[in-house]
């Protein structure tokens, strides 16, 4: 194995050592992947519409990539969902240049493509700085001024979709069985074995996978891990899908709305906060005496989120098409509340089965869909736990029951309130929060209050059915 001294960090600024070294390891990897039968690289980045877009390179040209980069124009994070293009104070218009650079460290054979291998990109300026719209380094950088305070993450996201068997534009369930019954498995078992094996031989750690309660739809989990690669398994996962969806015949939507009577698809996050103790990392979110056996830090970290949930969904409920999905007891966590295992709740606190807790207790945050971008996802709610440990916050009584089953009068005085119940109110909320703002910088919350604004006013007057099939094969 090749030796390379003083690795470059992804997500810092380039120097002419830095390209050196990167296009040295580049050519190593090259080597390797044509070795593989690898002809292409698939460099992908999401935009801030939450679609997962491309630039591709030859395998012999991987060296060059990594060194150099890959031009690409910065109008596409002014993209909305329909391809359109809006403007705004850092992105939109014809003018400009970026680079794309393989996270190397995250390249690997797609083994449902074969021939090819997928790397993330990080983003830089011609000059070699990162690029401000880059929202990998967004994520990167919040998870250092965490660590800075002594505390890391731990993270995995909850993939949802739905299967269908129509070669056009309607939704044709690809499966009749019951939700969550095992008729589906066996109508789809060589489809679902498939796709368990190329997540496999991809480097994914399937935890399990099951029907779900919509037609034709069917959920992923995968093991936790760091939130940068946790954000990258995400694409990856979702790409394979599509990828094993189509040598079946089928096609895979990740659409938060796929028909306008039914459930949606959801992208739960999962995380935990951890510090090293003496014998090694301690879970914040279990072994204390707070609520649920949290921790004061672990509270702290539910509360900040808590707190910023209606900002928060401006980045994680991106979508007009989120709203249709985002609703009172349909199991999307549509109030502003918490609960041990309550799965109405926006924020659901798992302690895990007696014995596992050290490990398995974690936060679910469940009014997030898969429209988002993982990266901006994660990088706004490690942001907004982050403020709740330096603010020392506290979480209200958690609920024990649907929240709308609850008297308005209740509710009120409990605090429990609604979410946003439109994009407009999310981007409103978003707007008045300067920790969310500021956490992701300008030039990024700038533009996702232009893209979010384009895709109200694209979709302005629309009804449920239209608002569905505008958005249905695009994420």
């Amino acid at each position: 194995m090749e030796h390379f001294p003083e690795p470059v960090v992804p997500g810092q600024d380039l120097d002419a050592r830095a390209r050196a070294r990167l296009g040295a390891r580049g050519s190593s990897e090259s080597r390797r992947l044509a070795g593989l039968g690898i002809v292409a690289v698939a460099l992908t980045w999401v935009d801030i519409s939450g679609i997962t877009r491309t630039k591709t390179v030859p395998v012999e040209r991987l060296q060059d990539a990594a060194a150099w980069g890959v031009g690409m124009s910065p109008v596409f994070d002014a993209y909305l969902l329909d391809d359109t293009i809006v403007s705004g104070r850092h992105a939109g218009g014809p003018v400009g240049d970026l680079r794309l650079h393989p996270d190397l460290d995250r390249l690997v054979p797609l083994a449902a493509l074969p021939g090819w291998a997928h790397a993330p990109a990080f983003r830089y300026a011609q000059d070699g700085t990162v690029h401000p719209l880059d929202t990998r380094a967004v994520l990167r950088r919040r998870t250092e001024r965490l660590a800075d305070d002594g505390w890391t993450v731990k993270a995995a996201f909850e993939i949802e979709w739905a299967v269908s068997r129509g070669g056009g534009e309607e939704f044709v369930p690809a499966c009749r069985g019951p939700a969550y019954g095992m008729t589906r498995i066996t109508e789809l078992s060589g489809y679902l074995r498939h796709l368990l094996t190329a997540l496999k031989e991809t480097g994914v750690t399937v935890l399990q996978l099951h029907p779900e309660y919509a037609a034709g739809q069917f959920e992923v989990s995968v093991a936790a891990e760091d939130p940068l690669g946790a954000a990258d398994t995400a694409v990856l996962v979702r790409e394979t899908i599509r990828a094993v969806s189509m040598e079946h015949g089928l096609a895979a939507t990740f659409s938060p709305k796929v028909e306008p009577d039914s459930v949606g698809n959801g992208a739960h996050v999962h995380l935990s906060l951890w510090r090293t103790g003496t014998e090694g990392p301690v879970n914040a979110m279990t072994g204390g005496d707070g609520p649920c056996g949290m921790s004061s830090a672990g509270e702290a970290f539910a509360a900040g989120i808590l707190h910023r949930l209606p900002a928060l969904l401006a980045v994680g409920a991106p979508t007009v098409a989120s709203y249709l999905r985002l609703v009172p007891s349909h199991w999307a966590g549509a109030f502003a509340c918490w609960g041990q295992e309550n799965r109405e709740a926006a924020l659901r606190m798992i302690v895990g089965a007696d014995g596992e807790q050290p490990t398995a207790a974690n936060l679910e945050v469940k009014c997030l869909d898969a429209a988002a971008n993982p990266y901006l996802v994660l990088a706004a709610l490690i942001a907004a736990g982050h403020e709740g440990l330096g603010a020392g916050r506290k979480l209200p009584d958690p609920v024990g029951v649907d929240p709308a089953t609850l008297p308005q009068a209740e509710r009120d005085l409990r605090g429990i309130g609604r979410l946003p119940a439109s994009l407009a109110e999310s981007v409103a909320a978003f707007e008045a929060d300067e920790v969310l703002r500021d956490a992701l910088g300008e030039a990024v919350a700038d533009t996702v209050v232009t893209v979010r604004r384009g895709e109200i006013d694209l979709l302005d007057g629309a009804t449920p059915e239209e608002i569905t099939a505008v958005t249905r094969w695009r994420h």
